[in-house]
């Protein structure tokens, strides 16, 4: 009886095997469905912003901290390739105090802001009267548009070459047309006032078409009726331009002088290519060097990496500070209007 018993009873293991929960019903899992549904919905409403805006702050984190902040932790050494092992030297912020008492660098940044004024002032009002022009309905406007955009197109080396030539001092151009107005052929080079004209020649060539474009799309976004109106009132074309494209437009001339200053605080391809001098000098005299090449100067043809890095940490902090006066009178003079 008890072998029979025994027989027929199932193995210990069997007995011990866990029973499956019962399945919920199906209204259960229709709720949590919803519910798994919703989080992934609120997720993706306020995750997939910021993830839209990742890839900028990745590139601008690699590309823009990460060098400055290298660019810091640079010079505060006396890191030279002639000199092995001088990157682990830290000299504190000696490469600064040497930086203030630099003739040369002072003398770079001078012309900096003196270039960029020659050359940003008649830049921006060029551009501003060839926007004005093509806003009107002139034959072959597309065309023209196009033709004004070659400069900026152009690559800067070819232009420097014809520029080169253009202000020679015994073959040039520029000397031809003004040889019935000069005794002595000008030697664009030698003195400051002619290599700061030179440089910005070749500067607002390269650029006016460029703020010429971005005007006239800022021109044509003024209602037409508006100067209809003041046609049969009786204005005059420029009163036109003055009382009513100037006020309209002062959001986009605003922006093209900040970002023209910050250009021509960045201003080295020119006087780079228009330099004949094999050290970087901008000149016998240093006329034309501009902060960015005396950098390079420092960079690589002096090997001083620390020094030129306190460059370019200095010309930084000197551009923030240009910005920040260019807003302040913005506001003030936004502020004025109202």
């Amino acid at each position: 009886m008890t072998r029979s018993v025994l027989r027929g009873a199932a193995p210990a293991r069997d007995r011990r095997r866990p029973v499956d929960p019962p399945e919920p019903p199906p209204g259960v899992r229709t709720g949590r469905r919803q519910v798994w549904r919703s989080r992934l919905y609120r997720l993706d409403v306020k995750g997939s912003p910021y993830l839209y805006v990742a890839p900028f702050f990745v590139l601008f984190a690699v590309f823009g901290l990460f060098p400055l902040a290298y660019t810091a932790l640079i010079s505060t050494t006396a890191w030279s390739p002639r000199r092995p092992g001088s990157e682990d030297i830290s000299v504190g912020l000696d490469n600064y105090r040497t930086l203030w008492h630099d003739d040369n660098f002072w003398n770079a940044l001078v012309n900096t802001l003196g270039i960029g004024v020659v050359s940003t002032v008649p830049q921006l009002l060029l551009a501003l009267g060839i926007a004005h022009l093509l806003n009107y309905r002139l034959r072959g406007r597309l065309f023209l548009r196009m033709g004004v955009l070659l400069p900026y197109v152009t690559s800067v080396a070819a232009a420097a070459l014809i520029f080169n030539q253009m202000f020679a001092r015994d073959f040039g151009l520029l000397n031809w047309l003004l040889q019935p107005f000069v005794d002595n052929p000008i030697d664009w080079r030698a003195s400051k006032g002619a290599s700061w004209v030179a440089v910005s020649v070749m500067v607002t060539w390269h650029w006016t078409g460029y703020n010429a474009l971005i005007y006239l799309a800022a021109m044509q976004t003024v209602p037409f009726d508006l100067y209809e109106s003041a046609a049969i009132d009786g204005a005059t074309r420029w009163r036109q331009f003055w009382s009513i494209t100037i006020p309209s437009i002062r959001p986009t001339i605003i922006f093209t002088v900040i970002v023209s200053t910050v250009g021509a605080l960045q201003l080295f391809a020119e006087p780079f290519l228009f330099d004949t001098t094999r050290n970087h000098n901008g000149g016998a005299d240093r006329q034309f060097q501009t902060v960015i090449l005396y950098l390079y100067q420092q960079f690589w043809t002096n090997g001083r990496y620390g020094y030129a890095a306190a460059i370019a940490w200095a010309l930084f902090l000197i551009t923030v500070i240009i910005v920040l006066v260019n807003f302040v009178l913005v506001r003030r003079i936004r502020g004025h209007d109202d």
